[in-house]
């Protein structure tokens, strides 16, 4: 009876394994994207005193190159900011 006395005594001083918690932290990452080069407007190639409709048909191609090049930009930037 004296041997089990110290044993219940030490059985009751044992506590429960702490629980792991898991923190999500964010950290920063550089951009491994590469920036797309901009391309040549058809308008800065033109001379001063050129015709009004080559003027519009390097204007209207200067638009479809811009968009084109914002593409690539919007793509560039999803790609760097998109959670990994």
């Amino acid at each position: 009876m004296l041997l089990l006395a110290p044993a219940l005594l030490l059985a009751g001083c044992t506590t429960a394994p702490p629980e792991r918690v898991q923190t999500r932290v964010p950290v920063p990452v550089a951009c491994q994207e590469a920036v797309p080069a901009r391309p040549t407007m058809p308008t800065e190639a033109l001379v001063p005193g050129v015709l009004p409709w080559t003027l519009l048909r390097a204007a209207l191609a200067e638009i479809d190159r811009r968009e084109a090049y914002e593409v690539q930009m919007r793509a560039a930037l999803v790609a760097c900011t998109a959670a990994p």
